[in-house]
């Protein structure tokens, strides 16, 4: 006769020896009554109100099992099944438990074996008559005993155990599991331990590993390890009839987990070689998984191949709880490399023959679980490291070679990741898997992509994914929008900077191509970047361009094409521009002013000249020395140096101090007209002055002193200023 066993936890993979029960006809009768349903970590325990002994289970298929509940006093040892000289049995079906999302092995090792695991089961009952009948539900959960029924929580629910009255009857004693669970978190001895359970009579091992397991889960390991000490004192005292089995040290070693007091795990090992108790599988699952807590994951993957030289078989936990210490290691290609070997052995039939597991289900939850790992890998190089990029590459290449590349949610995250200059290549090359291994991607996405070229400066390749928006979709948003119109910005404030008029010109063209409207900040750029090349034309057309579009001129757009036509010495245009400005209502601004001051200076209508200074400060605008410096070069530029130096007087008059450029574009215009000993003279005064002048300036003077016989003292001058350029180019 098989030896009788325990219906396994739910990823602790107990085993159970097969029996050959036969399935009673009432069963069958009975199979559509009301279910109980017992969930949670510890091992099947019956509920009710009549007295029950512990279960003895066996299976007889993959998916049920049928166990017999004795009544009455429990007087034989667990490890061994008998059933005669009992009247009355409790026959329990259970159900294999409903498995989660990613499975019971690597939700198990992805959790470290969280321990809210546990079986399905209903319970019926034969009564002497041989009739069944039914439970009410309940669940068991932790170590927590609940109520099925909303109405009914907070009702304590029992445990029944048969006990052996005074006359030698048997009679029914109740057991709270949680009440025990309880009264024991105190306890530090087994002489406490006995305090506690003296009154309770024999109770089935499986209460003892679910008392044990929910004081680790309340880390209260020290009640746990006096409970485990107490069964070692009782195996003396009831000549082995109660005694410590795998079953109880797996669950003293998921408590020292679950408390996070691995030292004790030696202990525990320690104690499970003098006894002779040979560690199953579950055993060293628990192992791995304290050592992956541990940080130590070398050791780790050391007992998975202890695993295999001891002869047993690896579950689909060892594998998941290997990958998931490679995932702590940062170690993708060896996750990678290890499942490559597990598929070769599962192809080959090596592993996965068994029929406890339901290994097509397992492996392709191993082969998600790889990906998630490798994943997960590539985003801590992607925000930790510098210079990741290459290995990223790589491990995407490997696993492409491996034939598990990630998944489109896998690779959009990665490009989330991305977020530094160096990530541009990788999330180029992620963006375009997307596109061209699936048929959606999310609009966010590729808005971040847009934005990460930009802060790159790849605008032109920010663009592309713009395109790829209007013409594969998705329909771009106001954020892309906004984006890529930043991203313009950005290339013709260079180019206004720069005074590259034409390449203005054609980013405006390609904006109004793409379907984007330039706005106010965009043309003004342009008709900046003319004026600062004196493009006259080219600024005009983009001002009439401008307002055929509808876009309305600021001051800043009036301002730049008066800048343009000064330069251009288009003066009676520019005062037509300007009456326009004044007659559509736009307040002109400082810069306004100061071209228009300087165009009415170049046509020596001085009066109107005057006219400007006071409307500018009417307007609460004073002028500044770039306003009199228009006006001096106004004058210069015309041959009016008389001029140009009396405003010069007026300038100091106003208590406005003159600058290097004022002073540079005196001496030139001096200069010119034959004054050499007068710019000599206004050179020493910007000397007194402490002001920096440039070696044009300094060449001018002596050049026209030379010319002219202008008697000058060059010690007094001092040495010729070095152009700043210069020095720069010879220090680098």
């Amino acid at each position: 006769m098989q030896a009788l066993g325990f219906w396994p936890l739910k990823g602790d993979l107990w085993t159970t020896p097969k029996l050959g029960l036969e399935r009673s006809s009432c069963l069958r009768k009975n199979a559509g009554r009301r279910r109980k349903t017992m969930k949670g970590l510890g091992y099947p325990v019956c509920h009710g109100t009549t007295t029950t002994g512990f279960s003895l289970l066996a299976s007889n298929s993959r998916d049920t099992g049928y166990g017999v509940c004795r009544h009455g006093r429990s007087n034989f040892d667990l490890r061994c099944g008998f059933l005669s000289g009992h009247s009355e049995l409790k026959l329990a079906r259970f159900c294999k438990p409903k498995k989660i999302s990613l499975g019971s092995s690597v939700a198990s090792a992805w959790a470290l074996e969280q321990q809210a695991i546990g079986s399905e089961f209903r319970i019926v009952e034969f009564d002497s008559e041989g009739t069944l009948k039914e439970k009410s539900e309940s669940k068991l959960h932790l170590g927590r005993i609940e109520n099925g029924d909303d109405n009914d929580v907070g009702k304590n629910k029992v445990t029944d155990v048969g006990s052996k009255g005074e006359n030698g009857e048997e009679k029914s004693g109740k057991v709270d599991v949680r009440e025990l669970a309880w009264s024991l978190r105190l306890a530090k001895t087994a002489d406490d331990v006995d305090e506690v359970l003296k009154d309770k009579g024999e109770l089935p091992l499986q209460v003892y590993s679910t008392v044990i397991r929910g004081l680790g889960r309340e880390k209260l390991l020290d009640s746990a390890f006096a409970l485990f000490w107490w069964l070692k004192r009782k195996r003396e005292e009831t000549n082995g009839f109660i005694s410590p089995n795998i079953f109880i040290y797996n669950s003293l070693l998921g408590a020292v987990k679950q408390s996070e007091q691995f030292g004790e795990m030696e202990k525990v090992l320690n104690d499970m070689a003098q006894e002779g108790v040979v560690p199953n599988i579950v055993t060293y699952n628990t192992i791995m998984a304290i050592y992956l807590e541990k940080g130590q994951g070398v050791k780790a993957l050391n007992i998975l191949k202890e695993i295999q030289k001891k002869g047993l078989t690896p579950s689909p936990v060892s594998y998941s709880t290997a990958l998931l210490a490679y995932r702590r290691m940062e170690d993708a290609n060896g996750a990678l490399k290890f499942f490559v070997e597990i598929r070769e052995k599962y192809n080959k039939r090596e592993i996965g023959t068994d029929d406890d597991e339901d290994w097509k289900n397992e492996f392709v939850k191993l082969e998600n679980f790889t990906i998630r790992v490798c994943y997960q890998v590539m985003r801590c190089w992607l925000a930790n490291e510098s210079n990741s990029s290459t290995r990223v590459f790589k491990l995407l290449t490997a696993m492409d070679i491996a034939g598990i590349p990630p998944g489109r949610s896998e690779y959009e995250r990665l490009l989330w990741a991305c977020t530094r200059e160096e990530h541009c290549p990788v999330a180029k090359e992620l963006y375009y898997r997307i596109r061209e291994r699936y048929l959606d991607i999310s609009l966010s996405v590729c808005n971040h992509v847009i934005w990460l070229m930009g802060k790159a400066k790849k605008w032109w390749a920010a663009l592309e994914i713009y395109e790829d928006l209007l013409d594969k979709g998705p329909k771009p948003n106001n954020m892309s929008y906004e984006l890529i119109v930043s991203h313009f910005n950005v290339l013709l404030s260079a180019a206004r900077k720069r005074g590259i008029w034409r390449w203005g010109i054609r980013l405006l063209n390609k904006m109004e191509e793409k379907g984007l409207t330039p706005g106010s900040k965009e043309w003004n750029a342009v008709l900046i970047a003319c004026s600062k090349a004196s493009e006259t034309s080219a600024a005009v057309k983009i001002f009439k361009r401008m307002v055929e579009q509808g876009q309305k001129p600021t001051s800043l757009s009036y301002g730049a094409l008066l800048s343009t036509l000064e330069k251009g010495k288009l003066y009676d245009e520019a005062r037509r521009v300007w009456e326009h400005m004044l007659k559509v209502g736009i307040e002109p601004n400082l810069y306004a002013y100061t071209i228009m001051a300087s165009v009415f200076a170049g046509q020596e209508k001085f009066n109107l000249v005057e006219t400007v200074l006071h409307e500018m400060v009417s307007s609460g605008i004073e002028p500044t020395v770039v306003t009199y410096n228009a006006i001096i070069s106004g004058c210069a530029r015309n041959g009016m140096t008389s001029a140009a130096f009396e405003w010069f007087h007026r300038m100091k008059a106003h208590k406005i101090p003159p600058n290097n450029v004022t002073y540079e574009m005196l001496i030139e215009a001096l200069a010119k007209d034959c004054k050499p000993r007068l710019a000599y003279e206004l050179y020493l005064r910007a000397q007194n002055e402490d002001l920096e002048l440039s070696p044009k300036a300094y060449d001018i003077v002596v050049e026209s002193s030379q010319i002219h016989g202008a008697t000058i003292d060059l010690r007094v001058l001092g040495p010729r200023p070095d152009r700043k350029d210069e020095v720069h180019k010879l220090e680098n």
